[in-house]
């Protein structure tokens, strides 16, 4: 019998629209005449989806009782015994109840395609059993119905049925995935808008992991070995050497530009384990690559380009990353081409990026302006002169003849040409003495004797000489403009590099400090202000000269190395301005650092001031005006007038008492000396004397408190000043006609209590505003306080180590949500 099909729809998290999707499907397959069946479908109460349900034909369920309850199940038998072309399963990695044929619903599954009948089923990413531990730690919940990999790797189709985070929050918030009595607790936990993205990407990614191992089999099986670019595959190249970090950083910044993209190192080892490598330092360069999101493998192979390019090939890789070559140029040129060039010449489609690092050759240095040829050229230059002017007499002198002393003078004039531009005017100078007086000797008669016998040969003779002066003059003042020029270049580079250093802020002194001691070849500069070392880079050693050049008023450069240069020191003190603009910056962050918090004090002292003027003086000028019209002997009050007056002066005192303790409580808090005692308290203890304490009733507020909510680690009495607070400030804010609703729950190890109102809201990106002391967002009545209560309770709550936040009520209002630890009670055994 020819086994069934399997389609799976993979969602990222429930409510996505993963059942609605499966019995759209199926219902297209019905209408095209497939023979379609419900064999089991969840609808979680969602009348869309239920209404769907009406045009399919749908298998009763089996009814299993456990402990005295009643569970329906997939009838496995019954749909077999139907044999429909197409079955619909939900819910993939649902455990089955005791007593079923199968523990597990993709074991029912199994069965079902086993029959011949296809099936389309359903799962969420966090059922997967290999990102189990993953979904765990970005949700914090556990989870223990999973399904195998290989069991969805067997999947013919999987689909992503795709719903960005903020419109599954959207959905959330309207009703059409949970009830609204969960709404509240799935907004604020599991359905976070970083967790649900997070969990989107991961679905995505597995479903392209599992797209790609389908495509290298293809590869494998189609004998396809070309590069299909299907994504950006780059593979780092390490040699153990101190340039694996650098290369690995490049590789990762080639594929982070493509969305998706692989990090691959390799470290190719040689059979014989001659190969020189550092195990630390590969060790290090294996846990960075890791640290950026890349995977690190080792191969053994005695052709280290070719097992390279064979592995990169392997991969299907798009990009090659190698550091350039540590050896030398004689190295190089004594033992052929290196690993870069053969894994050039071999990599065919592959791209190949050639990375220059510090290890690759030396430290930028100015070149020196001392001679305008080096050493090397000038000894170069004096060598071919004494050798090859023996050669070329020689060479003449067995060709020698009545007419050939033209040809004679040139074969010498060039060999002056060829040192001079060799070794500049002064082995030329050298060669041209040497020759001259070798073409007097043994080519110009009387033969072997320096006498001349024409004057017009002496003549010749001097022209000769003069020509070649004149030819090592000018191919020594190209040399030394050229030289010139070479330093003009590396010391606008070495500007234009502290310019941008300077620029870049704070990290613009170590810069400048480091570049400079590499650009003049020092071996340790520091930069000084009043005696003392403020920054230093490289050791000084013994013998070193030191050279100090003043930073402007602000600092002294010192030099530790070799002597300067007239030039170079011109170049230092440009070095030393950009470096005095540094030390400028630098004091002024530090002085703007030191006013901030200065100007803030005075702002909330301003604020204060501003508030308390009209806060305080309203309750006593009200207690004033009762107790002295109580007290007046010309006016006598009936009991219903005295009890009022004392009523106002009461009222009027406890306003006063509450503001002088809120603004103690202020004081405390930003003096580290608030008081807090946490112990378990139950949160309905807490919530319920604080409804008493403002005087509201079942019809002001909505309570929804779990009896099964564990107990929260916090100060009772501050907890409760909290929740007053928030109260009262919801209160204010709702709709006469609205309750103010309060709900708890607990999740990954903390209990949430939400206040939340229906009024109208506070912006998003003002939303941190509101806990600032001293801020009403524009209220300017000041009828309602100086603006402390928030401020105050986001202080107790963060000083019982907990955290408050505002967030958006679904449908409309502001949410403040009390995070709290909760006791962890141990699960019963």
């Amino acid at each position: 019998m020819k086994k069934g099909r399997l389609r799976v729809l993979l969602g990222a998290a429930p409510g996505v629209g993963k059942t609605y999707a499966m019995l759209e499907e199926g219902t297209r397959l019905k209408h095209e005449g497939r023979d379609v069946v419900v064999a089991l479908v969840e609808t979680h109460g969602r009348a869309q989806t239920a209404a769907l349900l009406g045009g399919l034909d749908v298998i009763p369920r089996r009814t299993v009782t456990h402990r005295g309850v009643e569970l329906s199940e997939l009838d496995l038998d019954a749909v077999i015994a139907r044999h429909p072309e197409v079955a619909l399963v939900d819910e993939l990695a649902h455990t089955n109840a005791p007593g079923s044929i199968n523990d597990k619903r993709w074991q029912d599954v199994e069965a079902l395609l086993d029959a011949g009948i296809d099936v389309m089923s359903t799962v969420n990413v966090q059922h997967i059993e290999s990102l189990r531990d993953v979904v765990e730690q970005i949700t914090g919940a556990p989870q223990r119905e999973t399904v195998p990999d290989a069991v969805l790797r067997t999947a013919d189709q999987i689909e992503v049925i795709d719903l960005a985070p903020q419109s599954l929050r959207d959905r959330l918030a309207e009703g059409h995935v949970y009830p609204a009595s969960r709404i509240d607790a799935a907004l604020s936990n599991y359905f976070r808008l970083g967790n649900l993205t997070a969990l989107r990407e991961l679905a995505l990614l597995w479903l392209a992991d599992e797209v790609d191992t389908a495509l290298t089999a293809y590869r494998v099986e189609q004998g396809i070995d070309s590069k299909w670019e299907a994504r950006e595959r780059v593979v780092v190249a390490l040699t153990g050497g101190p340039e694996g970090e650098t290369l690995v950083r490049r590789g990762a910044r080639i594929a982070a530009r493509s969305a998706g993209g692989d990090l691959i190192a390799v470290h190719i080892t040689s059979q014989n384990g001659l190969s020189e490598t550092h195990p630390g330092a590969l060790s290090a360069q294996r846990a960075l690559t890791e640290k950026l999101g890349g995977t690190y493998h080792q191969v053994i192979g005695d052709d280290i380009p070719r097992a390279l390019v064979d592995f990169a090939k392997g991969l299907n890789a798009t990009q090659l990353v190698i550091g350039v070559s540590r050896r030398s140029r004689l190295s190089a040129a004594l033992t052929g081409p290196g690993t870069a060039s053969t894994v050039i010449r071999t990599s065919g489609a592959i791209d190949v990026h050639i990375v220059n690092h510090a290890a690759a050759g030396g430290r930028f240095a100015l070149p020196r302006l001392g001679g305008a040829l080096t050493l090397r050229r000038r000894v170069g230059g004096l060598i071919l002169a004494l050798l090859g002017g023996p050669l070329v007499t020689a060479v003449l002198f067995a060709s020698r003849s009545a007419d050939s002393i033209t040809a004679d003078v040139l074969g010498f004039q060039l060999l002056v040409v060829l040192v001079a531009l060799i070794g500049g005017i002064w082995p030329a100078l050298l060669a041209a003495i040497l020759s001259g007086l070798t073409l007097d000797y043994v080519f110009v008669k009387p033969y072997f004797s320096l006498t001349i016998a024409l004057p017009v040969h002496f003549l010749t003779l001097v022209l000769y000489v003069l020509n070649a002066v004149l030819v090592s003059y000018v191919v020594d003042q190209a040399a030394r403009r050229s030289r010139a020029a070479q330093r003009a270049q590396a010391e606008s580079e070495l500007l234009a590099t502290i310019t941008g250093s300077v620029f870049r802020g704070q990290d613009a002194l170590q810069a400048l400090v480091a570049r400079t001691r590499e650009a003049f070849s020092l071996t340790s500069v520091q930069l000084l202000s009043k005696d003392e070392v403020i920054l230093s880079d490289g050791v000084p050693e013994p013998g070193d000269q030191v050279t100090s050049i003043p930073a402007g008023e602000r600092g002294t450069l010192e030099l530790h190395g070799a002597d300067l240069q007239a030039s170079e020191r011109r170049l230092l003190s440009v070095i030393a301005a950009q470096i005095d603009a540094a030390l400028e910056y630098r004091d002024l962050s530090e002085t703007a650092r030191e006013v901030g918090p200065l100007a803030e004090v005075d702002r909330v002292r301003s604020a204060l001031l501003a508030a308390v003027g009209h806060d305080l003086r309203r309750p006593l000028a009200a207690a004033t005006a009762a107790v002295t019209g109580l007290r007046s002997p010309g006016i006598v009050w009936s009991d219903v007038d005295r009890d009022e007056l004392l009523a106002t002066a009461q009222e009027s005192l406890e306003s006063l008492s509450a503001l002088v303790t809120n603004l103690l409580d202020v004081t405390r808090l930003q003096a580290g000396a608030l008081a807090v005692t946490t112990v378990p308290v139950d949160v309905a203890e807490v919530v319920l004397p604080a409804l008493d304490e403002l005087g509201l009733g079942p019809a002001d507020v909505e309570l929804d408190l779990p009896q099964d909510l564990p107990p929260v680690i916090a100060d009772a009495g501050l907890l409760q000043r909290v929740i007053v607070n928030l109260l009262d400030n919801a209160r204010r804010f709702s709709p006469g006609e609205r309750a103010v609703r309060i709900s708890a729950s607990e999740f990954a190890g903390t209990i949430e209590i939400r206040i939340a109102d229906r009024g109208p809201g506070v912006e998003a990106d003002r939303r941190e505003d509101i806990f600032v002391p001293f801020q009403r967002l524009g209220d300017t009545d000041n009828l309602t306080g100086l603006g402390l209560g928030l401020a105050l309770s986001k202080g107790f709550t963060e000083g019982m180590g907990g955290t408050l936040s505002a967030e958006e009520t679904p449908g409309g209002g502001l949410s403040m949500v009390i995070a709290l630890p909760a006791i962890q009670i141990p699960e019963e055994t």
